[in-house]
């Protein structure tokens, strides 16, 4: 018996909206290595998106979220992964509540999120999820697999902002969040085989002093670090930062875990511009369109005395 953490971000690119990063918690009957997700759940999951009201669509969040494919099939099969753990939020207050573990008033911080909410589901009907929720949990108990958390960190503008001036750098912020967000569920003293996975950091190679730093100094050892991976031993847990890593099922339920709440986010952030500038085009918040949108709501913002630090990522 063991465990395979999987973790992956949506926003890291925008100058709008939240960066989200997220990990899932996987108990498996056998070694970590040796466990095939989409083997072990074929009958409940598709890869590639074929449409049927008894399989959920898995996999990178690009190819089951696009603005023209819309949200349907991503909230379907996110809300059906939280029905694993009990799990029936009714709107995005209440989902950033039950997936972060930072106090839910710090999301209230922004006006957008503090006058603005989104009731769940969005996009179906809770019909379209039930049923394969329950498929998949009972699949789970017939192969002996327990989706046993979903974590995610949440960060918010000022936050983001404060983090890359300390380190002066936009991937390092980035790492030490995950790696942060990470050590929360796992524990590498607890003897339990642990595999986990994650999406390399940019261009970086090295990981091994950011982990020895997040693990109190702990003995981090190196296996490898290549462009298309960087693997490390840290008592009985292997950690893998490498490239294309939502091709593992833990991962690719993460990277559509972040980009599940960033759209909503993005929902009530417009909504709430929306409401005070008339015929304002929405934005996902990515450069170009984002400077189009802050000079849109420019006499707005000024008005509203929000300050930029509170709205615009600046790396």
């Amino acid at each position: 018996m063991g465990l395979v953490i999987g973790m992956d971000e949506a926003g890291y690119g925008p100058n709008l909206g939240p960066l989200v990063i997220t990990t899932t918690v996987w108990q498996v009957p056998g070694h970590p290595r040796d466990t095939d997700f989409w083997r072990e759940f074929e009958d409940v999951v598709a890869q590639d998106g074929r449409s049927s009201p008894k399989r959920l669509h898995i996999a990178d969040s690009k190819q089951v979220y696009s603005p023209s494919r819309g949200l349907k099939s991503l909230e379907r099969s996110v809300l059906a992964t939280l029905r694993l753990l009990g799990h029936s939020p009714d709107s995005l207050r209440e989902l950033c509540s039950v997936l972060s573990s930072t106090p839910s008033d710090d999301f209230l911080q922004e006006p957008w999120f503090a006058e603005q909410d989104v009731l769940l589901p969005h996009a179906v009907t809770a019909d379209d999820f039930h049923e394969p929720a329950e498929r998949w949990r009972k699949c789970c108990a017939d192969r002996g697999i327990e989706l046993k958390a979903i974590r995610s960190d949440i960060v918010l503008t000022e936050r983001f902002n404060d983090l890359t001036r300390r380190f002066d750098s936009k991937g390092i912020a980035l790492s030490r969040l995950s790696l942060s967000l990470l050590r929360s569920v796992w524990n590498p003293d607890d003897g339990e085989s642990t595999l986990v996975v994650a999406d390399k950091h940019g261009g970086r190679n090295r990981y091994d002093q950011l982990l020895s730093e997040v693990l109190d100094d702990r003995l981090v050892m190196r296996l490898e670090e290549k462009r298309e991976c960087s693997r490390y031993r840290i008592g009985e847990s292997e950690v893998r930062f490498q490239m294309k890593a939502e091709s593992h099922f833990p991962v690719a339920i993460s990277s559509m875990v972040c980009k599940y709440v960033r759209e909503l986010a993005m929902i009530a952030f417009n909504r709430f511009w929306n409401e005070r500038v008339p015929n304002l085009k929405p934005t996902k918040g990515y450069p170009v369109d984002a400077r189009r949108f802050r000079d849109d709501i420019g006499e707005a913002l000024n008005a509203l005395g929000i300050p930029d630090e509170s709205i615009w990522r600046h790396r």
